[in-house]
């Protein structure tokens, strides 16, 4: 998974809970138990909580009662502690909740996959095995249909898969699926999509955007297809609409990343000072917008973005 953060994955999973129990059912072939609503739950899984008894999330499942806890933790790189925390996770959030308990780990690499699952010795006759998801768990999603019945699971299917052959064909699907969520997510979505794809799937994805009859109904497809648009036109029919559009749509796509810019931050807790706020809705610069989206993403403060 290239191109890739702790915090952009956990995105994924804050802004679709629902997503955790697919993986362990649709990707692991973990046999759940009947659950009528999934939800977010407190991450703080001991009684007294110093940082390292806080897991990255926990997903409820609930079916009048909860029936499953599932702490979700992305791991990126070795770290030998998480061998003792781990079991830590499973048992207090199984006794907080009084149900059954498993930890599913999302990693950035087969080897660090590798390392996850290894089993986790207890002592004499216990074990806890962690359950993960590493790019070669994820499913394709290469269907428009499915893509958009579960977005985040078609962004994480690019950020897993951005690299192969058919790679394009994700992106498209994974761009198609974000036209109907908010223009906060469809700009985050679709900066981690062309982030994840190889050279070569990116260009080819421009260049079908770019040329595409299909007409898309939002602001953000208008976006992506306005610089194919305004050289198509600047060659053949209508070059001065094609400029008053272009710079247009630059006004708005600076505006709308900005502000996403701003919701990113506010989402995360990070609150911009009047002088932060008024710096960066005064930026046209989309590339320099989009760095600070990016940014915005992992920062942990609000001076980091910049």
């Amino acid at each position: 998974m290239p191109s890739l953060s702790h915090e952009a994955l956990l995105l994924l999973f804050r802004n679709r809970p629902e997503l955790a129990p697919e993986l362990l059912r649709d990707a692991l072939h973990i046999a759940l138990p009947a659950y009528s609503e999934v939800r977010i739950e407190s991450a703080e899984l001991t009684d007294v909580s110093p940082a390292e008894y806080r897991a990255d999330m926990v997903v409820l499942l609930v079916d009048g009662k909860a029936v499953l806890g599932i702490v979700v933790e992305v791991q990126l790189q070795e770290d030998p502690r998480k061998r003792f925390t781990w079991p830590v996770y499973v048992a207090g959030l199984r006794a907080r909740l009084r149900c059954p308990a498993c930890v599913l780990v999302v990693t950035a690499s087969e080897s660090m996959a590798d390392w996850c699952r290894r089993p986790i010795e207890l002592g004499p006759g216990g074990a806890v095995t962690p359950l993960v998801i590493g790019p070669a768990s994820v499913p394709v999603v290469d269907d428009v249909a499915l893509a958009e019945r579960d977005p985040e699971l078609a962004v994480l299917s690019v950020m897993a898969h951005g690299q192969d052959p058919n790679a394009e064909m994700l992106g498209r699907a994974a761009l198609l699926a974000t036209l109907q969520l908010s223009d906060e997510r469809q700009v985050l979505y679709s900066d981690l999509v062309f982030a994840a794809l190889s050279e070569a799937a990116r260009t080819a994805l421009e260049d079908l955007m770019a040329g595409s009859t299909y007409e898309f109904q939002s602001e953000f497809a208008k976006k992506h297809q306005a610089k194919g648009r305004a050289e198509g036109e600047a060659k053949g029919e209508a070059k001065g609409r094609a400029e008053g559009e272009a710079k247009g749509e630059a006004k708005g796509e600076a505006k709308g990343r900005a502000q996403a810019v701003l919701d990113v931050l506010e989402a995360r807790g990070l609150r911009a000072s009047d002088e932060a706020r008024a710096r960066i809705l005064a930026c046209t610069d989309c590339a320099q917008l989009a760095a600070w989206l990016r940014n915005a993403a992992t920062a942990t403060s609000v001076d980091q973005v910049f």
